[in-house]
């Protein structure tokens, strides 16, 4: 006989519990394979773990599609304050800005070196450092710097932190779901193993072939082990033959 494994996938799960309760459904009436407490248990749950399963793919996808547009507001706002500090350094290094007013924007007034923004957190700090040290140099009579301008930047610079919080309170949300479906998972694996256990013991005395696939109508999932016989209707046929035959040495005939 080969041996059963529990599903491991939602979708697994779903299908074991939905053919056990549809084969419990179209049983004839007398024939109780599964506790009327244990198919009630199931029926219940399988509606909240589909819910569940559902709204978890929907989050998902939803943050996959809101995660593209995030990459390229990242991109976005990374290229803006970068070409913007190219240029500051430029009209420093032409004399057309004093090197001493790279102070007001935390930058080096001895370094034309890029700061690092490559990570997300460096694009908020540096993008406000410019923000703030732009606005503060105009205020104090310099003119503003063109290709871009800091109206430029700021608009990508808020539009990628409104999407940072956006995408934050979506993996929040994923998270949750999915928490929340671990702890499900666990439950429609006890509520699983507690009907196929039922539907073996129901089936117990049959022969090999016709127990493994009355078993398997009710969702049952079998596997073979390496070079194992698999069961086919020649393999109870064989073994009603071998019975007849040991009846028939027995009564001595």
């Amino acid at each position: 006989m080969p041996y059963r494994r529990l599903p491991n996938t939602d979708q697994a799960r779903l299908s074991a519990l939905q053919r056990a309760v549809q084969a419990a459904s179209e049983a004839d009436f007398m024939e109780q394979v599964i506790s009327y407490h244990t198919l009630n248990d199931a029926q219940k749950f399988l509606m909240q773990f589909e819910t569940q399963v559902s709204q978890y793919h929907d989050n998902f996808r939803s943050k996959v599609s809101a995660n593209k547009q995030y990459r390229h507001n990242v991109q976005n706002a990374r290229m803006y304050i970068s070409h913007f500090i190219q240029v500051l350094n430029l009209a420093v290094i032409r004399g057309e800005i004093k090197k001493e007013h790279k102070e007001l924007y935390k930058l080096d007034p001895n370094n034309h070196i890029l700061p690092d923004l490559s990570s997300e957190e460096d694009l908020i700090v540096w993008g406000q450092n410019i923000i703030d040290g732009e606005q503060e140099r105009v205020r104090m009579g310099g003119f503003p710097i063109y290709n871009p301008t800091i109206n430029k930047v700021k608009v990508y610079y808020d539009i990628f932190k409104e999407h940072q919080v956006n995408q934050s309170m979506h993996k929040k949300t994923t998270n949750r779901v999915y928490e929340n479906l671990e702890v499900l998972r666990k439950e429609a694996d006890a509520i699983i193993l507690k009907i196929w256990n039922q539907v073996e013991e129901f089936y117990k005395d049959q022969l090999p072939y016709a127990r493994l696939r009355n078993c398997q109508r009710y969702g049952l999932i079998y596997y073979y082990r390496n070079g194992e016989a698999r069961l086919t209707p020649e393999t109870d046929k064989k073994i009603e033959q071998q019975k007849a035959r040991e009846k028939v040495l027995d009564l001595g005939i």
